[in-house]
C-alpha cells in the first residue's frame, strides 16, 4: 500500500505553500519509486495521488512535462484543481514546438505518466508544486510518432513481454561556466569564462565547482536519484555526477530533471 502523507498545515499567510524539507522529499520520493519498482501502474498511482493533492492544501500546482525531439525540455505549470477535473483535456499547441504537428492539425493531448510523480524541492522548483511527466496523443488519441518518450515506453512494454527489462545508470558531465546565461552572450573573440581552475581531485571544499556540484547533489537526492557519487572531473570547471541505475524510461526521466536542475542551481551562483 502506499504510504499516507498528512496534509501540508495551512500557514497564517494564506499565500504560503507547499515547502518540504529534503530529508522528507527523498523519503517521499523514494516511497514512490519502490512502487513503481514492484509493479505499480499509472492508473493504481493516479487513484491515489490524485486525493493525496487534492487535500493538501499546500499543493497549488502541478508541472507537467515532455520532450521534443531534439530533447528540449517543456513544463508547463497546471492549476491542480484544473488537472483534477479536466485531466482527460490537457491539450497544447503541437504546432509551436519545433518537429511536432502543422498548425492545422496543431492541437496534441498530455496524458500523464502518474509513475513519473516527483515531490519537489521548493528552493529550485519553486513552492506549491508537484512535478509528472506525460506523453503526448495526436488528435485521434493515439501515443504521437514524435514523442520519443511514447517510442521508448512502447519498446520497454514489447521486451518485458519476453521477460526483459533495460536497466540504465547514467553518467552525467558538464562545465561550470561563469555568469547568467552566457551561452546567450557568447563572443568568439573572447570565449566564455571557467568558473573554476581546479580538477579531479584538487578543488577546494568551498571553491565555486564545489560548492554547486554539493547543492545540486542534495537536490538530486532529494528527488530519489540514489546518487552514487559526485564530484569534479579532470577538466577544469568539469563535473560528474552518478547515481544508481534504474528502469530506462525512467532513467531517461531523471537525465531531463538533472539538466534543469543543474541549470536552476547554476544560476543561484550567478553561474551557467
Amino acid at each position: 500500500m502506499m504510504q499516507t502523507f498528512e496534509p501540508t498545515p495551512r500557514l497564517k499567510d494564506s499565500s504560503s505553500f507547499l515547502q518540504i524539507s529534503y530529508a522528507e522529499l527523498e523519503e517521499r520520493n523514494l516511497k514512490l519509486k519502490r512502487e513503481r519498482e514492484g509493479g505499480k501502474t499509472s492508473d493504481e498511482f493516479a487513484v491515489e495521488l490524485r486525493k493525496v493533492i487534492t487535500d493538501d492544501p499546500g499543493v497549488k500546482a502541478l508541472i507537467v512535462c515532455f520532450s521534443d525531439l531534439e530533447g528540449k525540455f517543456h513544463m508547463l505549470d497546471y492549476n491542480k484543481k484544473y488537472v483534477i477535473e479536466s485531466e482527460n483535456n490537457l491539450t497544447f499547441d503541437g504546432s509551436s514546438i519545433r518537429g511536432f504537428s502543422a498548425q492545422n492539425v496543431s492541437d496534441l493531448r498530455l496524458k500523464l505518466d502518474w509513475t513519473s510523480f516527483k515531490w519537489l524541492p521548493a528552493d529550485v522548483f519553486g513552492t506549491g508544486k508537484v512535478l509528472v511527466f506525460a506523453d503526448v496523443y495526436d488528435q485521434n488519441g493515439m501515443p504521437y510518432e514524435s514523442d520519443y518518450r511514447v517510442l521508448l515506453k512502447r519498446t520497454t512494454a514489447e521486451l518485458q513481454k519476453q521477460n526483459m527489462t533495460v536497466h540504465v545508470a547514467p553518467e552525467i558531465e558538464g562545465f561550470l561556466l561563469e555568469g547568467e546565461d552566457c551561452e546567450q552572450h557568447f563572443d568568439e573573440r573572447i570565449g566564455f569564462k571557467l568558473a573554476s581552475e581546479g580538477g579531479y581531485f584538487n578543488v577546494l571544499p568551498q571553491d565555486k565547482l564545489r560548492q554547486f556540484i554539493d547543492r545540486l547533489a542534495e537536490a538530486t537526492r532529494a528527488m530519489a536519484f540514489e546518487n552514487e557519487k559526485d564530484h569534479p572531473e579532470v577538466a577544469p570547471s568539469q563535473f560528474e555526477t552518478n547515481y544508481k541505475y534504474t528502469e530506462v524510461l525512467h532513467a531517461a526521466d531523471y537525465v531531463q530533471l538533472y539538466k534543469v536542475m543543474a541549470r536552476q542551481i547554476a544560476k543561484t551562483f550567478g553561474l551557467t
